[in-house]
């Protein structure tokens, strides 16, 4: 059942501009806060209306500006996963099961909500209220209600956002588990790139209301394009370059670098922390430490590349290694390592 999104819509100050297609997977639509995330799902449930575009499921087309075709959100069979689950919180959990039951006959709804009652281990808990349940009973509750009605298409908008570190990963092993059979497109929106890299395939990258073309994970994190998608995969480190006939040269460092993956129209080039070694061979980079930082189970180390008065480096080094303020170190840049970007 795939899902082809490619809309616009101008909200004055902020437009979006998003273009992709899911096809039978877990799409990742990864950004930063205030990327246009949430709104392209609220568009594609049919909450918000696009100024222009076109949205089809499954060959179905739920919005097309240009037929006037603008399907309600009850009828679009798409489901959406809120932040906060939006269960009903005066009515049990049978009561909002059933309201996602609206087009079964009566006399079918009993034995779906038993089925689902058994499918979502929730046993037991028929008769409680939302604020009587645990964030993760609250959580299959609102997935069981999603999946009652059937859905070709399910929207999760950041499901983990509000929670613990904790708590978050014990739910999201669950919902993981809970969506393995299911066969329609995924949306999964999230700011958090590991949980994207664990569930979601390929990614669609969103800066500042526009997407990216979707790629793999494993691009997304060797090469992504672009310095908005870079530093959504954890690179911290970025310069300007120019590549020529040697090799990358960054003039505020007087230095040319080789590096395995030569693009002409490059402007940035990233360094991601696992680029970075002391001593080695590979593109050798004179710096002096500059500070020092101790984090959980790295030292992290600002390093000054000599004769420069640009940014300092962040490198990440293990605990044991001891560095004060003032030290030279030689540090080695790896030429698979380095990604040539745009600078967008």
């Amino acid at each position: 059942m795939a899902l082809q999104v490619d809309i616009e819509k101008n909200l004055g100050s902020f437009q979006l501009q998003v273009q992709f297609d899911a096809e039978n997977e877990t799409l990742a639509l990864l950004g930063a806060s205030g990327s246009g995330k949430s709104l392209t799902l609220k568009c594609v449930a049919g909450i918000v209306k696009p100024d222009r575009g076109r949205i089809v499921l499954d060959g179905r087309v739920l919005f097309d500006s240009k037929a006037k075709i603008d399907l309600p959100p009850q009828q679009r069979q798409v489901g959406y996963l809120f932040q906060q689950y939006a269960l009903f919180p005066t009515m049990t959990v049978e009561q909002n099961l059933t309201a996602g039951l609206h087009g079964l006959p009566r006399g079918r709804r009993k034995a779906e909500i038993a089925r689902l009652l058994d499918r979502f281990r929730l046993n037991g808990l028929e008769k409680k209220l939302p604020g009587q349940l645990s964030g993760g009973e609250q959580q299959r509750v609102a997935l069981a209600r999603i999946l009652a009605s059937r859905p070709q298409a399910i929207l999760l908008d950041e499901p983990f956002s509000a929670l613990d570190s904790y708590l978050k990963w014990s739910l999201e092993l669950e919902l993981d588990e809970l969506l393995s059979d299911f066969s329609g497109s995924i949306l999964w929106v999230s700011h958090d790139r590991g949980e994207a890299y664990r569930h979601c395939g390929r990614v669609c990258v969103m800066h500042q209301g526009r997407s990216s073309p979707v790629m793999t994970m494993d691009q997304l994190f060797h090469d992504p394009g672009a310095v908005s998608a870079a530093r959504l995969a954890g690179c911290k480190n970025f310069v300007g370059c120019q590549v020529t006939a040697e090799g990358v040269r960054v003039p505020t460092w007087n230095r040319t670098f080789r590096c395995s993956h030569l693009r002409p129209d490059a402007e940035v080039l990233g360094i991601p922390a696992a680029a970075i070694s002391l001593n080695g061979a590979d593109n050798p980079l004179p710096c002096r430490v500059t500070r020092v930082l101790e984090d959980v189970s790295a030292t992290i180390l600002l390093a000054q590349p000599e004769g420069s008065e640009g940014e300092p480096l962040r490198v990440e080094l293990p605990k044991e290694n001891r560095y004060q303020p003032g030290d030279r170190i030689q540090l080695s840049l790896s030429p698979d390592g380095l990604l040539l970007l745009t600078n967008t």
